[in-house]
């Protein structure tokens, strides 16, 4: 398949592209956009054939869910027969912007794209690329991340060209994705409001808006085999590149330490070693690439960072990447979640 790509010039020019892009959603095809928080890969949603292309694409299971994005709040009513109150007070609150709701579906929604569940997840994001798409195409676009299935989230267009060219349609290119971790997603259709993903909309965020807010012990956890999942990627492991990563927490000094020797160790045995540290650590290493994350007290410039760095070692071919753990007071529990998911929940404490 030959694979347009198209760059956002943010003047008249752009009509064409969003034009072009509409008809090939309406057509049953794949567009990869941005959003504020990672590029999407879309087609429309209510279409069973189109949708099942990002499953091929992304040679994703057909179990994972996939997200909704809407352009109107009204349309909440249309794909959800429960849209209760903590879901009007949530979109009044935090829509357009990173936050998708798990709610009770209509019918017209697809089982195909809610992993046979009776809830559908639904987001309205804030981004003017994505927004302007949603709107000319005339379709709910379903869109997980724009990448391979497993492989770290696209946060640049050279990203998704790299894993999609020759298996979508086409892609628009418009590198100001500013957040760089998918949306916070929150299980609206219980009682209590349980967060299945965290991200940039924190759990005090929502309980300032809902009141009470569980978390799902799967958020930084394993999950146990055969569990349906709620939310994409609960039960996979996601986000790695090729090199191993393994998480090193405890103690500063000590980690410091400890990550030095497994580079140490490893290079003996000749192999390429990368590390992802914070900046006040950065100069304490002895690797093949070390990867500053920023400030230990900036926890978006580290989410925003996450999936470029991961990305980034597959490019200088690190075969072992070990990494500082980050804060987890605000958005940094969601670069922590994904941080885990790509080390397949390798964790030494030292």
């Amino acid at each position: 398949m030959d694979t347009v790509i198209k760059k956002i010039m943010h003047d008249d020019s752009d009509d064409e592209i969003y034009e072009q892009a509409a008809e090939i959603l309406k057509n049953g095809g794949l567009v990869a956009f941005p959003t504020e928080t990672v590029y999407g890969l879309g087609a429309d949603a209510l279409d069973e054939k189109a949708s099942a292309k990002i499953y091929a694409a992304k040679g994703r299971p057909s179990d994972n869910p996939l997200i909704v994005h809407i352009a109107d709040k009204k349309d909440l009513e249309v794909l959800s027969c429960d849209v209760n109150d903590m879901a009007v007070k949530a979109a009044e609150a935090f829509w357009p912007g990173p936050l998708t709701m798990i709610l009770k579906k209509k019918d017209i929604v697809p089982d195909s794209i809610t992993g046979g569940l009776g809830t559908v997840a639904i987001r309205m994001p804030s981004h003017p690329v994505a927004a302007r798409l949603i709107k000319t195409s005339g379709v709910y676009i379903a869109a997980p991340s724009a990448n391979i299935s497993g492989k770290p989230s696209p946060t640049k267009a050279e990203h998704v060209i790299h894993d999609m060219n020759g298996r979508i349609n086409m892609i628009i290119a418009d590198d100001t994705v500013d957040i760089g971790v998918e949306s916070t997603i929150v299980d609206l259709s219980e009682d209590v409001p349980t967060i299945l993903r965290p991200g940039f909309i924190t759990k005090k965020q929502l309980e300032d808006v809902l009141g009470e807010v569980k978390v799902d012990p799967a958020v930084m956890g394993n999950v146990a085999d055969g569990i349906v999942p709620k939310a994409p990627g609960m039960k996979y492991k996601h986000y790695s590149p090729d090199a191993n990563v393994v998480i090193v927490t405890g103690d500063s000094d000590k980690v410091v330490g400890k990550i030095n020797e497994l580079c140490e160790l490893r290079r003996k045995e000749g192999k390429r070693v990368g590390v992802m540290t914070v900046s006040e650590d950065a100069g304490c290493y002895n690797a093949d690439k070390v990867v500053d994350m920023g400030s230990r007290c900036d926890e978006a410039l580290a989410a925003k960072n996450l999936f470029a760095a991961l990305r980034s070692f597959d490019e200088d071919g690190i075969q072992y990447v070990y990494s500082e753990s980050f804060p987890t007071d605000n958005v940094g529990q969601a670069v922590m979640n994904r941080l885990i998911k790509a080390a397949g929940h390798t964790i030494i404490k030292v």
